[in-house]
């Protein structure tokens, strides 16, 4: 506790370059991007880092198949998929972030509130 202590002490004089790194993340979280697909390619889920759907796309033999219940069964399959995906990504840059600036592994807690982590 007190080493976490320390590190966040230390960054209080260090506001230049927490600033900077956390604007670098948010410049990477707008290009952090993930896809998942379900039902064997039937539908595929584009997500951002920012939590929004980018692109849904629906297989000529999904459609063929014309059942309503699995289609919405798979697009929620996917997109579960894809923000699984796109928070560990998330995850993986703020540790970096954190390194960055100086604070101990895991003191973020995985991520920032608001962004699945």
């Amino acid at each position: 506790m007190f080493k976490g202590l320390g590190a966040m002490m230390s960054l209080l004089g260090n506001q230049g370059k927490i600033q900077e790194e956390v604007q670098k993340f948010q410049t990477q979280v707008g290009q952090i991007t993930a896809e998942a697909s379900s039902g064997a390619g039937y539908v595929t889920v584009k997500v951002n880092g920012k939590m929004e759907v980018l692109s849904v796309r629906i297989s000529e033999e999904a459609m063929k198949l014309n059942d309503r219940e699995m289609l919405e069964d798979l697009i929620s399959a996917a997109t579960n998929q894809a923000l699984t995906k796109v928070r560990q990504q998330l995850a993986e840059e703020s540790a970096k972030m954190a390194a960055n600036i100086g604070l101990p592994p895991g003191m973020l807690g995985g991520g920032f509130p608001g962004l699945g982590g």
